[in-house]
């Protein structure tokens, strides 16, 4: 059936209700091989050591657990990412903490890192024994101070390090206190410093070479960009993510739920977070691949992140309002 008969139903719930029916019901129909994902025919790419076999991946947050990663990657995506995950289970933000609004084809998230935990993750991952490129998103609780954070980080990057195809040092939701605090220099060159050690201490143990990328706001000054791809390339991350979702409310002000508090994502935040791409791939000249995300809605939003620089990217409120054609017609429009 098409998606576009089933959005109007899936719109009448509410959004999280919405995403817990949504997961169900594609992975009901994976298991009953009523999805049957075939892939698309693309040339595959070598980045960050990884053969992807297209470049266009789901962005983390439709599977915060790991538990839907086989049904998921049947829609032909390249890649899968899942998270963000903490050290320690928690439930978020209170309720409601997601806003559609679909006149401006975006969404309001406020659900701050709501998970079952790495160990759990960990589990569903096993389970799954998904055999494609899997990114696992790590983050801080909300309580722990962000002065520790690094203890955090290296906790779930001791945890995933071996089940993942690349691993993502989330510092830039908006919906964590104090989280977007990292990205200032002192902070991310140390964070950057502590984990590089570890991820070389951890390549050493497992045999193993998983790389890490770092995933940013889009709400950055221009020197910041630079001082943030600077750290990048001083300390041989792997990747960066650009972007998360955004604090702006440019383009949406005047439409209802714009003033709830959250990151907005979708067709406000395309040419924003393409802007970043852009900046990010003016200082990094190729040395720092970019994976970029935010507002990609059609072929062309995906061409013009390309065209900006960007590697590889991935895709999560577009799905949220186009479906899954969304992921063959971004795919087809790059591989063409």
């Amino acid at each position: 059936m098409s998606y576009s008969l089933l959005r109007p139903l899936l719109f009448s719930l509410n959004p999280e209700t919405a995403h817990r029916v949504t997961l169900y019901a594609i992975e009901n129909a994976h298991r009953f091989k009523l999805l049957q994902g075939n892939p698309i025919d693309c040339k595959h790419r070598n980045i960050m050591g990884i053969d992807f076999p297209n470049p266009v991946g789901l962005a983390a947050g439709m599977d915060k657990n790991g538990e839907y990663i086989n049904a998921l990657a049947a829609f032909g995506f390249g890649f899968i990412e899942i998270g963000t995950v903490t050290p320690r289970p928690q439930p978020g933000n209170l309720k409601p903490r997601l806003f559609r609004i679909p006149q401006a084809k975006a969404i309001i998230n406020h659900l701050g890192f709501n998970n079952d935990g790495v160990d759990k993750l960990v589990e569903n991952v096993k389970y799954a024994n998904y055999q494609g490129i899997l990114g696992i998103n790590i983050g801080k609780n909300f309580d722990t101070p962000v002065e520790k954070a690094a203890d955090d980080y290296l906790m779930c990057l001791r945890k995933v390090y071996l089940h993942a195809s690349y691993i993502v040092v989330n510092i830039s939701s908006p919906n964590t206190p104090n989280l977007r605090q990292l990205q200032d220099t002192e902070e991310l060159n140390h964070l950057l410093g502590t984990l590089k050690l570890e991820q070389n201490k951890l390549t050493d143990e497992c045999g193993k070479y998983t790389p890490l990328v770092v995933k940013i706001a889009p709400d950055l000054e221009t020197k910041q960009i630079i001082s943030i791809a600077t750290l990048l390339m001083k300390h041989k991350i792997d990747g960066v993510i650009a972007t998360n979702s955004t604090f702006s409310r440019i383009g949406v002000e005047h439409l209802p739920h714009s003033s709830k508090t959250g990151g907005l994502s979708g067709a406000p935040l395309t040419k924003h977070s393409t802007t970043v791409v852009h900046l990010l791939h003016g200082v990094l000249q190729g040395a720092v691949p970019i994976i970029g995300v935010g507002g990609i809605m059609c072929a062309t939003d995906t061409k013009e992140k390309m065209d900006a620089g960007a590697s590889l990217v991935q895709i999560y409120t577009g799905l949220i309002y186009r479906g899954p054609e969304l992921v063959c017609e971004t795919v087809q429009a790059i591989c063409k």
